[in-house]
């Protein structure tokens, strides 16, 4: 594999472009969370509030429901026909749908149309990210040099995170700005809004990076599956599997501690929704922080301790956790859980991306990656947050959620298990 004289830069260029597709993927999803509760009573109005949450919930879960078919279509494209225009694509249609949710009039004014069309743009921002996610990490760790393929795929995870970040700490600025009832009004939809003038850097960065020299070497060698999503349900099905369990406990920890949690604070805790917000920002930016050093250091000492490390560590901790918080209902209760899960989210998030990778054969890399993980986010991650408050409804137990992350965390241990290590392994 010849590479090319500026490849030193097309690296630097592939990182920044992944990290502005990774914070679209996860900054739509986080604002959509976290004013779950102004866009269910815009959208859903109804006499009773937990109600009208759900449906806002479940309407943000259904964005996630297209994501496996996003990743089936735009993965199997991508393995056949290249990287990049793959990745164009996303960012384009993941914008798009981003600044059309914060355009949507309301159920007051439109009438059932209203929630019609937010159905509609859930559903095709779950597609293109669902795209994305395969096809940036594919991207990245193709593009590593040897014996940095973990750091270098930590970048995808830097960019989700950041979008975590700016999700949350958007909400934080606009309900500390503004009165209840402008937030609920108009307030949430800036955010939306404002994600677009973000989209020209991305398909400007995007633009000017080539295409992976792996995949390239592939093509001129005629090594492209001409039908990868049958190869990978046939001759990579085990591989799948392990990469579908594993996937779980690292999505639904996220979701379920990093953006359900500040919406439960605020709803059945009574701490302040701004003060809240800010408290998940706090902690998404430390997981932004570790992400790329536990990517760096998973070269050193292998992917499979590290999320094995993660995984356990919700097994035996989220309960204990959401004990500590709902019997104090504290600030204090409240860093410390989202400390904690976001030290732990970084310690996968950091070799995730490559472990995933080295799952798969190159000829149905993008697509093996992209099925097995967004099927388990479709699942696990995009209802979690509904899952976590229908299970309070149900139990009457505020530590209720912690039930579902405990038993999706046992999952993953079983398959994580099986994973072969391939950190230090020529993928060639």
């Amino acid at each position: 594999m010849t590479l090319p004289a500026d490849i030193d830069a097309l690296r630097r260029r592939a990182i920044w472009s992944v990290i502005i597709g990774g914070f679209f993927e996860l900054f739509d999803f986080s604002i959509f969370g976290f004013f779950a509760g102004a866009i269910g009573r815009n959208f859903f109005p109804g006499g009773d509030p937990v109600v009208s949450l759900l449906s806002s919930l479940a309407t943000f879960g259904v964005g996630f429901v297209m994501r496996p078919v996003g990743g089936l279509v735009i993965g199997a494209y991508s393995d056949r026909y290249g990287r990049k225009s793959a990745l164009v694509f996303t960012l384009l249609l993941m914008a798009a749908a981003t600044g059309a949710t914060g355009l949507i009039p309301s159920y007051a004014t439109i009438g059932v149309a209203a929630p019609i069309l937010l159905v509609l743009c859930r559903l095709l921002q779950g597609f293109s990210a669902g795209g994305e996610w395969g096809g940036s990490t594919v991207f990245l760790v193709e593009y590593a040099p040897p014996g940095r393929r973990g750091f270098f795929g930590s970048w995808q995870q830097f960019g989700v995170a950041f979008g975590s970040l700016a999700g949350s700490f958007s909400g934080f600025v606009m309900a500390s700005v503004l009165d209840p009832a402008s937030l609920d009004h108009w307030g949430w939809r800036v955010p939306f809004i404002l994600g677009l003038v973000i989209a020209p850097v991305g398909y400007f960065l995007r633009q000017r990076v080539g295409e992976t020299p792996r995949f390239k070497a592939a093509e001129a060698e005629h090594r492209l599956d001409h039908s990868p999503v049958r190869t990978t349900f046939t001759r990579q099905l085990p591989n799948l599997l392990i990469a579908a369990g594993a996937t779980i406990v690292w999505t639904v920890g996220g979701y379920s501690f990093l953006t359900f949690l500040p919406v439960f604070a605020a709803q059945q805790l009574g701490i302040a929704q701004g003060t809240a917000l800010g408290i998940n920002s706090a902690a998404a930016a430390v997981r932004i922080a570790l992400t790329p050093p536990m990517g760096a250091l998973s070269d050193r000492i292998g992917r499979k301790p590290m999320v094995l490390t993660t995984t356990v560590g919700f097994l035996v901790l989220s309960y204990p956790l959401f004990v500590w918080l709902t019997a104090s209902s504290s600030l204090v209760a409240l860093a410390g859980v989202q400390l904690v899960a976001a030290v732990l989210m970084a310690i996968f998030s950091g070799p995730g991306p490559a472990l995933l990778c080295e799952l798969f054969p190159l000829s149905v890399r993008t697509t093996g990656l992209s099925i097995g993980y967004n099927l388990v986010t479709a699942i696990f991650g995009g209802f979690a947050p509904f899952i976590g408050t229908w299970l309070v409804r149900e139990t009457g137990q505020k530590v209720a959620p912690s039930y579902f992350v405990v038993a999706c965390a046992a999952v993953s241990l079983i398959a994580i298990l099986f994973v072969r290590d391939r950190s230090r392994e020529n993928l060639a």
